[in-house]
């Protein structure tokens, strides 16, 4: 095949999105083609320490920003048409790089408005349906045709689950007709399946990520109580734009980690201590762990996801207010790993099937 230059664009919302592109990046890259970069904040920081030799662009996001109290609801209100003019100008931007970088293709993590007919463009969602907040449950049905109309501008949408009733995503991408352009490539990570370190079973790790204020006030709650909690324990912090790490007696605090430290750590845990977003599930499930989700307050995919993986038995859920780690870790041994049956060829044979499409 032809050496292509692909443009791959992670949304900025948590740097959860960018790490499940890695795994396309890396075969992308396998494959003999260049990547270009382009995203902004901790998800472009991210890319760039996982990928030093790859361009990068800045190109800006919607920069959502969780409120630390009040109604999640008018916030998602608020910042609406903020986010629509966000999606129309890098629309304008997308043809603007691709004739200055000669782009060949397109890959998009669930950024609305990266689509052209000039060249084929892909999206990437684990949310084929949009969960409204309670106070705006109503508006789910626009929403869900809302997003329908940006994955219908895509020629491909890649959906990282199974198609089946065994899938990690549930009604986020299963409830509604599923449209003929979308394929389910199984779930996405950039760790291995390899079971390559033991469990230290009193070791507790926390994995700190997503938007401002709320990714700090969570990691404020996890200091306070994994410090007063008297077993060894480390925190990530999600903020790969710092470079140093703390020590506090049995608790080490960690900015961020490159892929092979991070997968080693996890693997060392008992227990992970993180939000429930989607592309976390992905990762503990391949690497098979157990889990206590505190989702982002008022971010109602988070919200659906624990609730939904707590149903099934696999993990503990609490809200970042009920959270008590002397309550959790007594609970723990009700609770299954997270697991899933990881195809990693699977990903290869979509993208090679994908840039056969571009000859």
């Amino acid at each position: 095949m032809t050496k292509k230059r692909i443009l791959v664009c992670p949304l900025n919302w948590g740097i959860g999105h960018a790490s499940r592109c890695i795994p396309v990046i890396n075969v992308l890259l396998d494959e003999g083609n260049e990547v270009i970069i382009a995203a902004d904040g901790r998800p472009l920081t991210l890319l760039q320490k996982e990928f030093p030799q790859l361009e990068a662009i800045v190109l800006k996001g919607y920069d959502p920003r969780y409120p630390g109290f009040g109604s999640m609801a008018w916030k998602m209100f608020l910042t609406m048409f903020p986010i629509l003019i966000g999606i129309w100008k890098e629309h304008l931007r997308l043809k603007k790089i691709i004739r200055d970088y000669n782009i060949d293709a397109v890959i998009s993590d669930n950024r609305f408005g990266l689509w052209t007919r000039k060249v084929p463009c892909v999206y990437i969602t684990h949310q084929l349906m949009i969960k409204a907040p309670w106070q705006l449950k109503l508006t789910e049905p626009f929403l869900h045709l809302f997003h329908r109309f940006f994955i219908y501008r895509y020629d491909r949408c890649w959906v990282p689950d199974f198609i089946d009733s065994e899938n990690l995503s549930g009604h986020l991408s299963h409830l509604y007709h599923i449209p003929a352009h979308v394929e389910f490539i199984g779930p996405l990570s950039r760790f291995s399946a390899k079971k390559e370190n033991p469990v230290q079973e009193n070791f507790i790790l926390a994995i700190v990520s997503g938007p401002e204020p709320q990714r700090t006030i969570f990691e404020d709650i996890l200091k306070k109580q994994l410090t007063a909690y008297n077993q060894p324990a480390a925190i990530i912090s999600g903020v790969p734009e710092v470079d140093r790490v703390e020590q506090q007696d049995h608790l080490t605090i960690y900015p961020h980690l490159p892929t092979p430290e991070l997968e080693q750590l996890i693997q060392k845990a008992a227990v992970v201590i993180c939000r429930s977003g989607y592309s976390t599930i992905m990762d503990l499930s391949i690497l098979k762990k157990k889990a206590i989700f505190i989702p982002t307050p008022g971010q109602t995919e988070q919200e659906y996801l624990a609730e939904y993986h707590f149903k099934k038995g696999n993990c503990l859920y609490f809200t970042q207010k009920q959270f008590d780690i002397n309550k959790a870790m007594p609970q723990l041994e009700s609770v299954k790993e997270l697991s899933v049956l990881f195809n990693p060829k699977q990903l290869g044979s979509v993208i090679r099937n994908f840039l056969r499409s571009l000859n």
